[in-house]
């Protein structure tokens, strides 16, 4: 038995996130298979959600369940409830934590709407923050930022105004997650059909939201945990991830707390977060500026000019770094990937 998924009532394919983007993806031998959501991803095995309701999925013998996430949408034998074959997503969230490897830990896929939980005392983190929104922005979702513990923070305006200024027209809302007011400041995100997931460190408040989204029908809340006054770094109370319905209609996914993430391959992602400094590189004397010492730099004349923060800029030579040295680039005769750097920053 799921029990992850609150159930809507015989819900249509488009309720559940189909649009025609899976829908071209059909072949015409498939006509017998059910589309079938990904509700939650274990070591061991896999749930879904199809207009007939919650099922325990069968993944064939060479399949891993690693190689499916949250929010994927499957093709499944209606009898065996067999796994046949996994569409091409639409977005998908990839993470990378420190230590954990080469290999991306897939978050979840086919998400409209990440929201970004931080909360308005020291787990405020504008690097960390940027991170996260180079993640959204690689995966083609539209990220949102949520300050939590607002009530707490005597200048919790000055939070807003600093979450703001990190990207153009990045939306910032400030919410309580316990109060049923939060679902109706989020839903414009959460109508029926969206899919919206939930990011950011321990203890800021993502579980508790995901209750309030969830409404009182939710089969199984999400344990929630408090914080550590000292430095504001919560307990872990989410180990999986799993898809939840929206009282209005969607559908959230949460994800287990972090703190630490890794970039790798998000140059795109980097590139539109930073996008003061990425329209004025073309604008420079050489091709191949790194925006430190050459001349004709537009980069350094902006700094001098007091038009770009120079901690930005710092942050945006930082983060690219890493991305060039984490992500993979084909070499090799047979194409095999290797980690390194793509050549001089633009």
């Amino acid at each position: 038995m799921v029990k992850a998924v609150t159930d809507h009532s015989t819900p249509s394919l488009a309720s559940l996130g189909w649009t025609e983007f899976f829908g071209d993806q059909l072949e015409p031998g498939e006509a017998n298979l059910v589309p079938t959501r990904i509700a939650t991803v274990h070591r061991d095995r896999l749930t879904g959600l199809s207009q007939a309701g919650p099922v325990d999925l069968t993944l064939a013998a060479q399949a891993n369940t690693g190689d499916y996430a949250v929010g994927d949408w499957v093709l499944v034998d209606g009898h065996e409830h067999l796994v046949k074959r996994r569409l091409t997503r639409k977005t998908v969230l990839e993470r990378r934590t420190q230590g954990g490897g080469r290999v991306p830990q897939l978050a979840a896929a086919n998400v409209d709407t990440l929201f970004i939980v931080t909360s308005c005392n020291a787990d405020f983190n504008p690097a960390r923050l940027e991170r996260y929104l180079a993640l959204a922005n690689e995966a083609g979702t539209t990220p949102v930022i949520l300050l939590t513990k607002a009530d707490t923070a005597e200048d919790a305006e000055t939070y807003q105004k600093q979450a703001a200024a990190l990207q153009r027209g990045l939306p910032v809302v400030m919410l309580n997650p316990r109060t049923s007011d939060a679902a109706t400041v989020l839903a414009a995100w959460c109508g029926v059909g969206q899919t919206v997931a939930l990011i950011g460190s321990s203890g800021v408040g993502k579980s508790t939201l995901v209750n309030t989204l969830a409404g009182s029908a939710q089969q199984s809340p999400q344990q929630t945990g408090g914080i550590r006054e000292h430095d504001s770094k919560g307990r872990h109370t989410t180990t999986s991830r799993s898809l939840h319905s929206i009282a209005g209609g969607g559908w959230v996914i949460d994800t287990p707390g972090m703190r630490t993430l890794q970039v790798s391959d998000v140059g795109y992602g980097i590139d539109t977060l930073f996008a003061e400094i990425t329209e004025l590189a073309p604008l420079c004397k050489f091709r191949d500026c790194t925006h430190v010492h050459e001349p004709g730099c537009a980069v350094q004349a902006a700094l001098k000019a007091g038009t770009l923060d120079p901690e930005r800029l710092a942050r945006w030579r930082k983060l690219s770094d890493e991305n060039q040295n984490n992500t993979p680039v084909q070499s090799g005769p047979r194409g095999a990937k290797t980690s390194g750097g793509r050549g001089k920053r633009r």
